[in-house]
């Protein structure tokens, strides 16, 4: 018999400064703890106040371990990179990078034609046999990505399966789920979730019942087992991202823009970074 996933922890994304002076609400960040197995980070940013005063954005950085994707709702985010990859991610588009055994990558954000930049950033972690694979993207354009639809919903699939719909992000180590859900007033939206994934959302407009508990944005929902996911809406829509993986199970080192399994392979890092060895061609 089924069982419908039931929220286990709200959290209230708090204010961080990132890059060179960027402020993002943050749900999760990388711990020890990796209490959210295989995710690490969850940021939302926006560039939408005139007080903000220029935008900063992301200079050239580095990554060792991870997977980051950028999924961006307005604006524009240029991007280039170490190993000579450069381009734009436009409204609507996916970037999924696979950042390996080391990449250093810079995101200059860009406002909208309505002036606003809107969008998230999420973490995945890598198992330790894939730390250090070639660096990789998979860039997706708004137009490529599919939509399921039922009554009162729909969902676009970056990853994953649903309604029969498949995302075009495929050969993810964390087998994930990864959709923008928008659903209307007196909507239910249900969507299986394997049993053993770490299940996450995160309500970014409206509100609405998950698994009978009220939920309002701007909020991140954790949940407790089932292999089945349910939203349902009263007066009010809702947009919200679900994000479902399968956990690794190993410890972590987290380190600012790294994320190993031990501290040995963080000094490693920083020794390549020293080194000029750093980036996996």
């Amino acid at each position: 018999m089924s069982k419908i996933r039931l929220i286990k922890e709200l959290i209230e994304p708090q204010y961080v400064m990132e890059g060179a002076g960027v402020l993002l609400r943050r749900s999760i960040a990388p711990k020890v703890s990796n209490l959210f197995d295989p995710f690490l980070l969850f940021d939302h940013f926006a560039f939408n106040d005139p007080v903000e005063g220029p935008i900063r954005g992301f200079p050239m950085h580095p990554h060792r371990g991870i997977e980051t994707v950028t999924y961006l709702l307005t604006g524009s985010v240029n991007h280039r990179d170490s190993l000579g990859n450069s381009g734009r991610i436009g409204p609507g588009d996916v970037q999924w990078m696979t950042a390996g055994g080391g990449i250093l990558h810079e995101e200059m954000p860009k406002r909208g034609e309505d002036g606003s930049i809107y969008g998230f950033q999420l973490w995945v972690n890598l198992p330790a046999a894939q730390k250090m694979n070639r660096p990789r993207y998979q860039g997706v354009e708004a137009a490529t990505i599919p939509s399921a639809s039922g009554a009162g919903w729909q969902a676009r699939a970056v990853a994953g399966e649903v309604a029969g719909v498949r995302g075009p992000v495929t050969e993810i180590a964390a087998n994930p789920l990864y959709f923008e859900v928008a659903m209307e007033p007196g909507a239910t939206f249900r969507s299986p979730v394997p049993e053993t994934h770490t299940l996450l959302t995160y309500v970014f407009e409206g509100q609405a019942q998950f698994g009978g508990e009220e939920v309002a944005a701007v909020k991140m929902a954790t949940f407790g087992p089932g292999d089945q996911f349910e939203v349902q809406t009263r007066e009010s829509p809702v947009r919200f991202m679900l994000i479902a993986g399968a956990p690794f199970r190993e410890p972590i080192a987290p380190y600012g823009p790294f994320v190993m399994n031990t501290m040995e392979e963080i000094q490693q890092a920083l020794t390549d970074l020293r080194n000029g060895t750093f980036v996996q061609n």
